[in-house]
């Protein structure tokens, strides 16, 4: 209640925010006469000015006024779109290291280039972070050019450039590029073994574009470099002739879960089948040291007891294919991860493929956590503010419109089946279609945008559906959404970036239909035309309603909704949302269907009859609350895990980092020979133990072993009055007079390649290793659970065991390589030609599939004997799918595609 009357009196917070803003632009208002009486070189020259100021002691926020005014004047002069006021806001907002919610059409895009340009002043490069190429190639095309009038350098980064190209873009002021090329730089640059290779050079500032859908929506899919492991043939055919062996009462299987475990009486039996074969390290099977023996274990069971021959998969020839659950179809190319599909290869007597292994990873929660400063805009994040707010640190603030919204949102509309809803929808999309209402279908799979597709071709109604993975054709057909009559179906992640505008966008009509007529009174002339006419199809687009958003269903998140029906009425143009929902829908059956089924059915409610109400939207979104709270609590929960590795992995990169700078590393070299010497000392000589209660004899073996040094150690034990701090000393004397041998005779230069060679991919080695054994960890740990103990706590309290194990096999690793290493013809080279064969992998969240694997392959049989893939027509760009930068391009110019169609703006 007070709450309620405070607001009324002083404001919301976010009301309070953006009133704070507004004395900011009044004044760069107040300087819009000034700067716009000045000629194009002296507008220019305004950046070395406010440099100049930076220089001498003024900060960023000291120049935002007229730093702001000068970006607005230039935006006018290059683009013909001055920045409203409401623009200016989003931008102080940014600088601020906020996100500003603004509302589709609000041009989100122009508002960056604020943030952008003075942050850029200091010199130390800002990242635009877009959700896809073709999103980064048009912002940097677009919005480069105000950023260029002004003497700015503009870079962009998208997938298929070389490393070359790549520090070149990093290089610049400005660098737009996509959240997931930034990503795998930031891991390569990781695995590079000279700094001068490194392509990127800080994380300084980001704006992210739609950030709502990269920081939460894909938070919890990790951006995956990985590589070939070596053969481990034998240990999958071995475990998996255990399996047989098992008896009923050995394991449990929840075929709902789809889960197998073994019963207390199963780890002993395996534990038993171990020892004999060997294979067990320690006498217990969850020994830290068997972590990797636990995960193989469980998938051969998960191999035999849940996988069935036929149903799961088929074996064909030698190969083991994977058949789709949903379609029944077989997949070949795919493969189960974690190896599973080794372990299933085992069990078929096939022949097993090498697994990959994880050479680096990272999530974008942790990546864009490293900028020093992060901001973000979106038409919809205040839903996700929360999490946003605990995880990164952002705070939301919502901009006002530029004009009043003048959208009606009806009440949802229920049926009792999907055959119902459909029918409705048609009869409505029929409807607006002859009235010229142009007409916007969301769904939320590709799957059911297809099955409507299908109803709407019977129907005869002619209608365009959206293929998110070709995103230039994609921003076309949405651009185009707003023609009076059209009918566009999308899947509710489709269509970012791109603005529908009412009668159609004059860009996109310009650019296609005016491509190769030059410049001059004939282009004029028909640009005046398409004018003209998207002029007059706005008006009959107007008076027919505006955009009419329709929702197919509710989504489990009410942003993905806010972000369909936030694609009508933008600038205060008309418009219309309505969603249709029926008791078949996902959302619905979790809320409870079939008691609401009865209670229609009790009701009389007829065939094709629906229920509207101002309390279902309200009982819906109490539904999409606890979904939303739910995958928030997942995210959360997955974060404090990949927080333990992401601890671990800061303190691993910074470390290689120094190591790969430092001119000599001779003496952390020289500190970790003295601390392998402490270890092996501390281990045969205990503390306070008399001569004779010494391993002399082990010790003289392993300094032999490690040190590849022949000490009388035995001998000097036998000495009257030896000390254990003189044997020590012995041994550090002879293998640091080694070591200075050695060194003499390689020479300094030859000497610290060598050692930053074998130190560097050792510990590249132990880290991918150390990689793997964690996520193995993590798969098994919540089992102590059962023991009532806090997996989480176990996880750490392992992790950092294991992390203090890699160093102390780091140590004496490289101790031992450098102690017996000897020159044959020139020392091993610092290349990145030392570099694995590498993957990318990031799983897209909607859809499973990596983003990365649907490129090249498919074109490939072009440049061996020039066929094209079945329903590729090479003059129809619409039919390419996903070209690789690097594939020859579809249209048959002989060009690579980056050089022809897929050319940077």
């Amino acid at each position: 209640m007070f709450g309620g009357l405070a607001r009324r009196l002083f404001g919301s917070s976010n009301e309070r925010r953006v009133k704070a803003l507004r004395p900011r632009v009044a004044a760069i208002n107040a300087l819009e006469p000034e700067i716009s009486a000045l000629t194009d070189e002296q507008l220019r020259a305004k950046t070395s000015e406010f440099r100049d100021q930076l220089a001498a002691g003024k900060t960023l926020d000291d120049l935002l006024v007229p730093a702001f005014a000068v970006v607005r004047e230039a935006a006018k002069r290059v683009l013909g779109q001055r920045h409203f006021d409401v623009q200016l806001m989003g931008g102080m907002t940014l600088h601020e290291g906020r996100i500003a919610e603004m509302k589709t059409g609000e041009g989100k895009t122009l508002v960056s280039t604020l943030a952008a340009y003075l942050n850029a002043l200091s010199g130390q490069g800002v990242h635009v972070v877009t959700v896809n190429d073709y999103l980064a190639q048009r912002d940097s095309g677009w919005m480069g050019r105000v950023h260029g009038f002004l003497g700015l350098s503009v870079g962009v980064i998208v997938h298929g450039l070389d490393d070359d190209e790549r520090r070149e873009a990093y290089a610049c002021d400005i660098t737009y590029a996509t959240n997931n090329e930034l990503g795998f730089d930031y891991l390569r640059d990781n695995m590079k073994y000279d700094v001068r290779a490194m392509v990127q050079r800080g994380h300084a500032y980001a704006i992210i574009d739609e950030v709502d859908s990269i920081l939460v929506d894909e938070a919890r899919t990790p951006l995956i470099i990985s590589g070939p492991m070596e053969d481990r043939s034998d240990l999958y055919v071995a475990l998996d002739a255990f399996i047989p062996r098992l008896v009923p009462e050995d394991y449990e299987v929840d075929e709902k879960q789809r889960t197998a475990t073994l019963t207390e009486a199963g780890n002993e039996h395996i534990e038993r089948m171990l020892e004999e074969a060997g294979m067990l390290k320690g006498g217990n099977l969850y020994d830290v040291e068997n972590v990797t023996v636990v995960h193989h274990v469980t998938q051969a069971l998960r191999a035999h007891k849940l996988f069935q021959k036929d149903k799961d998969y088929i074996v064909r020839g030698d190969e083991v294919v994977i058949i789709d659950e949903f379609t029944g179809r077989m997949m070949p190319g795919r493969r189960f991860s974690e190896g599973l599909h080794q372990a299933l290869e085992a069990k078929e007597g096939a022949k097993i493929q090498p697994e990959n292994q994880t050479l680096a990873s990272i999530t974008f929660q942790n990546y864009f956590r490293m900028y020093h400063k992060l901001s973000g805009m979106t038409g919809t994040a205040m839903t996700e503010a929360e999490e946003l707010l605990d995880i990164y640190g952002l705070e939301v603030v919502e901009m006002p419109t530029n004009l009043p919204v003048a959208r009606k949102d009806d009440d949802d509309e229920v049926y009792r089946t999907n055959r119902e809803k459909e029918k409705a929808i048609i009869e409505l999309i029929r409807d607006c279609k002859e009235r010229g209402q142009p007409i916007l279908v969301g769904t939320t799979s590709i799957e059911k945008s297809e099955t409507l597709s299908e109803a709407l071709k019977k129907a005869k109604i002619e209608h365009q559906v959206l293929n998110a993975r070709y995103h230039e054709q994609e921003a076309y057909i949405v651009a185009q959404a707003g023609v009076p009559g059209a009918v566009t179906i999308a899947t509710n992640m489709a269509g970012r970036g791109t603005d529908i505008q009412l009668g159609g966008n004059l860009e996109m009509r310009t650019e296609r239909e005016l491509d190769g007529v030059e410049d001059g009174p004939e282009r004029d002339a028909r640009i005046d035309e398409i004018k003209a006419d998207i002029a007059a199809k706005k008006e009959i687009a107007k008076a027919a309603g505006g955009l009419f958003v329709v929702g197919t269903e509710r989504h489990e998140s009410r942003r993905i909704d806010n972000q369909l029906r936030g694609r009508s009425g933008r600038q205060g143009d008309p418009g219309r949302s309505h969603f249709f929902l029926s008791l078949e829908d996902d959302l619905m059956r979790i809320f409870g269907s079939q008691r609401i089924d009865g209670m229609l059915q009790k009701l009389g409610i007829e065939d094709g009859e629906a229920i509207v109400h101002p309390w279902v939207n309200k009982a819906l979104e109490k539904a999409q609350k606890k979904v939303e709270a739910r995958n928030f609590d997942v995210r959360k929960n997955l974060l404090k895990y990949d927080n333990v590795m992401n601890d671990q992995r800061k303190a691993v990169f910074e470390q290689r980092l120094e190591f790969l700078a430092a001119e000599s590393i001779s003496a952390p070299i020289a500190e970790m020979r003295h601390d392998v010497i402490d270890d092996i000392v501390s281990k045969h000589i205990p503390e306070n133990a008399y001569p004779e209660q010494w391993s002399s004899k082990e010790l003289e073996e392993e300094v032999r072993e490690v040190l590849n040094l022949d000490l009388p150690i035995v001998a000097w034990a036998a000495e009257e009055g030896i000390a254990d701090e003189e044997i020590r000393e012995r041994i550090t004397r002879a293998a640091d007079a080694a070591a200075a041998e050695r060194a003499e005779r390689f020479g300094p230069d030859i000497t610290g390649q060598i050692e930053k060679a074998v130190l560097l991919q050792t510990l590249d080695h132990l880290w991918r290793e150390h990689l793997a054994t964690l996520d193995h960890l993590r798969q098994v740990i919540g089992l102590r659970g059962y023991a009532q103990r806090d997996p989480l706590n176990e996880y750490k309290s392992e992790a950092f065991e294991l992390f203090e194990a890699m160093l102390a096999k780091l140590r004496e690793a490289v101790t031992g390589q450098l102690m017996r290493v000897e020159l044959v013809q020139s020392p091993p080279p610092l290349a990145d030609e030392g570099l694995p064969e590498m993957h990318a992998i990031h799983q897209d969240p909607q859809t499973g599939e990596n983003e990365f694997a649907f490129a090249e392959p498919q074109y490939a049989a072009v440049e061996e004997n020039g066929a094209w893939p079945a329903g590729v027509n090479p003059n129809d760009p619409t039919t390419w799918s996903a070209v690789g930068r690097n594939a020859p391009c579809p249209c048959g110019s002989g060009k690579k595609f980056k050089h022809c169609h897929g050319r940077l703006a």
